[in-house]
């Protein structure tokens, strides 16, 4: 029989290579009742994820959270046998974004736990994360980003602020995708768009360049810059809000599942805008 490679597994054979026998329920309180077998959080965590319908990037990032830190805290334990102040220890002390991203895999399990009738109430159902403190990204507007010299990458830096594709989806683009002045997004180098609302349609409003296969050229030459591939995003939004297209529009052309994910960015107030607005407030009491 095929056994799981998990934490509480590797133990369990240790423990039978050295007593020769099954231990009992007193000596591990892990154990199900007489005549059932262990179900085990880190296997069950490990098929539900390999069950979801998710991207492969996003399996793989919920992978890791289950190895390098779900696992050894609480991993071991039965499905069932989990507290909720098992979950608060086992994401305590661990970076914010890391917390937040460990919690949503172990509410996901626990949802399909309770979906198959494992359980019937989730030990994460409350259980909250520490707060994420985020400052706005900085980036260039597109006045700044066509005074700049990148080299030999200007138009493909240029191509991402004038249409604000992701790095994934400009690179899965071909010529198929780009007709009639527009540029057809439904796809990228991980498979399908990160959400339904990524599959969108775009106005063409510079060449296109066939991008090289790593990302890190294009990261070289914006780091000096302080500013990254995804910051071309918002500089695309920032163009879009000084042309005065509306919020749900630039949702729509951003490929946002979210309108405040687009708001958040439109209400980014940058300096010159303030000193904009006090020439327009002076003139209007003059």
């Amino acid at each position: 029989m095929d056994l799981p490679t998990t934490h509480f597994d590797n133990f369990y054979l240790h423990y039978l290579h050295l007593d020769q026998r099954i231990p009992s329920a007193e000596e591990l309180n892990v154990w199900p009742k007489l005549g059932a077998l262990p179900m085990l959080l880190e296997s069950f965590a490990r098929q539900v994820i390999g069950d979801l319908p998710i991207r492969a990037k996003t399996r793989s990032t919920y992978s890791s959270m289950l190895t390098c830190h779900i696992g050894p805290s609480i991993g071991y334990h039965q499905v069932d046998g989990v507290t909720r102040s098992d979950i608060q220890r086992s994401i305590r002390g661990l970076p914010p974004q890391t917390a937040a991203m460990t919690l949503a895999v172990i509410k996901t399990v626990y949802r399909e736990a309770q979906a198959q009738g494992i359980i019937d109430v989730s030990p994460a159902h409350g259980v909250s994360g520490p707060r994420i403190q985020t400052s706005p990204r900085k980036f260039l507007t597109w006045e700044e980003i066509k005074s700049a010299d990148f080299g030999r990458y200007t138009p493909h830096i240029h191509f991402l602020a004038l249409h604000g594709l992701r790095w994934s989806e400009a690179l899965a683009l071909t010529s198929e995708d780009i007709r009639d002045g527009r540029i057809y997004v439904s796809k990228s180098i991980h498979g399908q768009t990160k959400s339904k609302a990524g599959v969108r349609t775009v106005p063409q409003i510079s060449k296109y360049v066939e991008f090289p296969t790593s990302p890190k050229t294009l990261r070289k030459v914006l780091a000096p810059y302080g500013i990254t591939i995804h910051s071309l995003r918002h500089s695309y939004a920032n163009l879009l809000k000084q042309q005065g297209v509306h919020v749900t529009t630039a949702q729509r052309l951003l490929g946002h599942s979210d309108p405040r994910i687009t708001m958040g960015i439109y209400t980014q107030v940058l300096d010159n805008e303030i000193d904009e607005a006090g020439l327009i407030l002076a003139k209007a009491i003059a």
